[in-house]
């Protein structure tokens, strides 16, 4: 890749197919990461659009669509981003953390990060490596987003880190090391930590449990709160970049009927 300064750079080195196919001959940002891809043990590099930031700080909360080939994202994901961290929770606690969104967004499916050549999926210890298939979230689906500005992002995001902190603290499950033993589909998934973390803050009126469902209550309850708060709102989508290692991703159905009402009001409110 040539910089604008004519200065060539990783010359030779293994670039994943999905970064050319959707930004070629596009300005881009790269940077090598401390993992290896399993073709050559090189470093991977990492690439993204040379896109602007938020000029202001700025709250994203993510609607993930479901994965189709997981059983386990049948209700889709939720994440959020406070100014630049975004803090996801899970299952499994290796994906309770907190990166930034080049990485959340762009990793490549190379080495770790890729699906198992046997299964397209997630997998351990195949010929001693491991293939946990999280590569970069808009490469496998489509994402939501709700952008809030206005708001304390430091209070917010303290509130975040002191989530990881507990769960990473908690005993281990005896059965299954890997899995966040106090995970629960009802009160500490990726959709109810952030939302509780949200209600804390001050954003009242959220409900729901499931991804889709706590989404757009969480949109209404913005837009409700928008003058006492003093906040900015903003909805938009991140289309799914189509690449071979994923199937298109799909939208979950709402399964709290008060919510299609609300969806149908959140139209109205922002037109």
């Amino acid at each position: 890749m040539e910089s604008p300064d004519g200065n060539r750079h990783f010359e030779g080195r293994l670039f994943w197919d999905g970064y050319i196919t959707h930004w070629k001959d596009q300005p881009i940002v790269a940077r090598e990461l401390p993992q290896k891809d399993y073709q050559r043990e090189e470093p991977i590099i990492i690439m993204r659009p040379d896109d602007p930031e938020p000029s202001t700080p700025a709250v994203d909360l993510y609607y993930n669509e479901r994965l189709v080939k997981y059983r386990t994202s049948t209700f889709g994901h939720n994440a959020i981003n406070v100014n630049g961290e975004i803090f996801n929770f899970s299952h499994l606690l290796n994906e309770n953390e907190v990166i930034t969104s080049e990485e959340y967004f762009y990793r490549p499916a190379l080495g770790e990060f890729a699906p198992s050549p046997r299964n397209g999926a997630f997998e351990l210890n195949v010929d001693g490596r491991d293939y946990f298939d999280k590569f970069g979230r808009n490469f496998m689906r489509t994402i939501h987003v709700l952008r809030l500005t206005g708001l304390d992002t430091d209070k917010l995001a303290g509130i975040y880190h002191r989530e990881l902190e507990i769960i990473h603290s908690s005993k281990r499950n005896p059965k299954n090391p890997e899995k966040y033993i106090d995970f629960s589909f009802w009160n500490r998934s990726c959709a109810t930590i952030i939302r509780d973390g949200l209600i804390e803050y001050g954003i009242n009126d959220i409900s729901g449990f499931l991804p889709r469902d706590f989404f757009v209550s969480t949109i209404y309850a913005a837009l409700l709160s928008k003058e006492r708060l003093g906040i900015g709102v903003q909805l938009f989508s991140m289309p799914q970049l189509d690449v071979p290692e994923a199937a298109p991703s799909a939208m979950t159905p709402l399964f709290n009927p008060l919510n299609k009402f609300k969806l149908n009001k959140i139209s109205k409110m922002l037109s």
